[in-house]
């Protein structure tokens, strides 16, 4: 037994490197909540309707949508001595970091400076996350993935924390301070990943998964259209591949339609004070830090497809459980607090099986690739992913303006519920399997 565990130690080998890896996602996890917090204040300066705000906050999701695929795609097919992703890391990561830098600046000398500035940001950090996050398949092998997405989605929710609750600090001292120590710690970051990560097929990876180039090349929109194709599997057509997709656009629709809420639903349902409106996030993004690692070790043991439907099935529950326990403690008179007490605890219960459908649905769709095409999967992630960050806050906006607050969490608890359905139709992604052709 020792001579076996010695000859194969599991992602205990891959563990550094993977830490390593996911300094990329910390930097850009570093940049957004500072990005969402004060560049909604810069705005404000020069412009009292919250629309156009709330317009201008949009461009990135919109940016998402757009570039992501494209870049990734254009990653696939680059061959440079430092590898296909790096390039893109090495030069848009820190473009990103001093631009992020400068707009605090802008934002003291005019509104079009200040939009000019957050626009080529967003175009260069948008650019660069397909690139980082596919760097991850690339050097870990399939059967690895859930424990090291794990990591990597635990070190995206401490760049968050320590965004939020440490550099937010930095802007009493100077004003453009806290974007500045973010830029910093960003370009350090790409210093680590030049110096310590080399790319190339994972270890132990399997034929179809070894560097090649080939004379082939796909255009976009023909690479888009063999990820829709059925793939030939045990003898019958798989729809792995847009099923998954789908799946992901209604939990996505789930968690973006209830985020800008929350703090809302606290603050006017419950009745507690705006100084605390952010808890419920901070509660949910806490729970998910601790238990992204051992939600990828659960899977890897159960299966990524069973852990993600078992998750889906709890966050249904609990969305529905929400409105009408917080609205059964108000009617019973019980204080404001007790009512906290058991909104922020099913938020913590929330956070830890989200986390679980997080961590995990990313490998399940890596798993359906191949070496040639791991970018265009993984800007499809975003592309749909995307779609739903546009699309759910004005759906579950309407559903507050004509039936109230619990009507959100039951339109989430639905989409859930349906996300588990087509979830249903899956068939790979599982840590042994392998690509199967598309149906020519």
């Amino acid at each position: 037994m020792e001579n076996k565990a010695a000859k194969n130690p599991g992602f205990s080998k891959y563990f550094v490197r993977t830490f390593i890896i996911g300094l990329g996602l910390f930097s850009l996890s570093l940049m957004d909540p500072l990005y969402n917090t004060y560049v909604p204040l810069y705005l404000r300066r020069y412009i009292k309707a919250n629309f156009l705000v709330g317009g201008i906050m949009t461009l990135d999701n919109i940016l998402q949508l757009l570039l992501i695929p494209v870049i990734a795609v254009w990653s696939d097919r680059t061959r440079t001595r430092i590898g296909r992703r790096m390039p893109f890391i090495a030069v848009m990561l820190p473009v990103s970091a001093l631009l992020f830098h400068m707009v605090p600046i802008m934002a003291g000398v005019s509104l079009w400076a200040l939009i000019i500035i957050i626009f080529f940001f967003n175009i260069f950090k948008t650019s660069v996350r397909g690139p980082v996050v596919a760097l991850m398949p690339d050097t870990i092998p399939g059967e690895y993935r859930s424990e090291a997405n794990g990591v990597i989605s635990m070190m995206g929710g401490v760049g968050v924390i320590t965004g939020t609750l440490l550099l937010t600090r930095l802007i009493v001292i100077k004003d453009g301070l806290p974007f500045s120590a973010a830029g910093i710690c960003t370009i350090l970051a790409v210093v680590v990943l030049l110096l310590f990560v080399r790319e190339g097929p994972p270890d132990s990876a399997p034929e179809n998964w070894e560097k090649e180039k080939t004379e082939k090349k796909l255009s976009v929109a023909a690479s888009i259209r063999e990820v829709f194709s059925p793939a030939r599997g045990q003898g019958e057509k798989d729809y792995s591949a847009p099923l998954i997709l789908v799946s992901l656009f209604f939990w996505f629709m789930a968690y973006e339609g209830l985020q800008p809420f929350l703090g809302l639903y606290l603050v006017e349902v419950i009745g507690v004070a705006e100084s605390n409106a952010a808890l419920a996030q901070g509660v949910a993004g806490i729970s998910g830090v601790a238990l992204a690692i051992p939600s990828g070790y659960a899977a890897h043991r159960l299966g990524r497809r069973r852990f993600i439907r078992i998750c889906l099935v709890f966050l249904t529950v609990i969305l529905l459980m929400v409105p009408f326990s917080t609205d059964f403690v108000l009617r019973q008179g019980f204080s404001i607090n007790a009512c906290l007490l058991i909104f922020l605890l099913l938020m913590f219960l929330y956070g830890t099986v989200w986390i679980g459908v997080m961590v995990n649905s990313f490998p399940m769709i890596w798993q359906m690739t191949n070496y040639d095409n791991v970018g265009i999967y993984t800007g499809l992630y975003y592309t749909f992913s995307q779609s739903a960050a546009i699309f759910a806050p004005p759906i579950t906006g309407l559903i507050i303006d004509l039936g109230g607050y619990r009507g959100i969490f039951i339109f989430s608890g639905i989409c859930m519920f349906a996300a588990w359905c087509t979830m249903g139709g899956v068939k790979t992604g599982e840590p042994d399997d392998r690509p199967v052709a598309p149906v020519s």
